[in-house]
């Protein structure tokens, strides 16, 4: 009888895995191609079994957090609900379903921002978003790198737990639209760098105290802005 026929003779009324096979192969004296390939089966099954625990424990999670309360006061005088107040929700229903979130930064001329949520299977996922440093206002180089690790770590928890945007506005919107994305901010950033812009001047004549407050629906005509200042340099 050859090595794959000792393996597959299993009472058929059990159920078939990986790991079955393995520790017959081991059992039977396999050779150690076999046991190898038998291993590396092993780990693509436990790493399916543990994706298809995380997505449902995402779903059921999700079905469980309700509308979060928005508890601060943001650009514009909008109210939106700060990280304190979605973890407050958040934590202890993810928490039940075997999830958790961690954080990683990177700096490099903007700031990133990852959110990795993992579960306890053993399957994570993670969402990236960056920004530049927060400079409105009267803060320091130091206060302006917090403000938008708080900024990117609250939308980067609500993008990858797939919360309604609703939920999360932090009043960086203009009235009439969202807000432009990250990539928009630095595209806006280095063309201002580029023609020379005086970014003071250029936030002040579309009524926003930072690029990052842009809405959406202003950003072709701050391109178009920056690049008329380019023509006639």
């Amino acid at each position: 009888m050859s090595e794959a026929q000792k393996i597959s003779v299993i009472p058929q009324s059990l159920p078939v895995t990986p790991m079955d096979m393995l520790n017959r192969a081991v059992s039977s004296g396999a050779d150690l191609d076999m046991i190898e390939k038998l291993m590396n089966l092993q780990e693509r099954w436990e790493a399916g079994n543990a994706r298809k625990a995380f997505d449902k424990a995402v779903s059921e999670a999700k079905k469980e957090i309700p509308p979060i309360a928005r508890n601060a006061t943001g650009h514009n005088n909008k109210k939106y609900a700060d990280f304190a107040a979605i973890a407050r929700v958040v934590d202890p229903i993810i928490g039940k379903h075997g999830l958790s979130y961690r954080f990683r930064t990177t700096q490099n001329g903007s700031i990133a921002v990852t959110c990795v949520l993992s579960h306890e299977a053993g399957h994570s996922e993670e969402t990236t978003l960056s920004g530049p440093a927060d400079s409105s206002g009267s803060k320091n180089a130091i206060q302006a790198i917090g403000s938008t690790l708080t900024y990117l770590q609250r939308y980067s928890l609500v993008q990858m737990l797939g919360l309604a945007a609703a939920a999360d506005d932090d009043g960086k919107s203009a009235v009439a639209g969202e807000a432009i994305s990250p990539e928009q901010v630095e595209q806006l950033v280095e063309l201002a760098e580029e023609v020379g812009a005086d970014r003071a001047a250029f936030c002040r004549y579309f009524k926003v105290e930072a690029l990052t407050d842009i809405s959406a629906k202003d950003f072709p005509r701050a391109v178009a802005a920056l690049n008329k200042k380019r023509a006639a340099k």
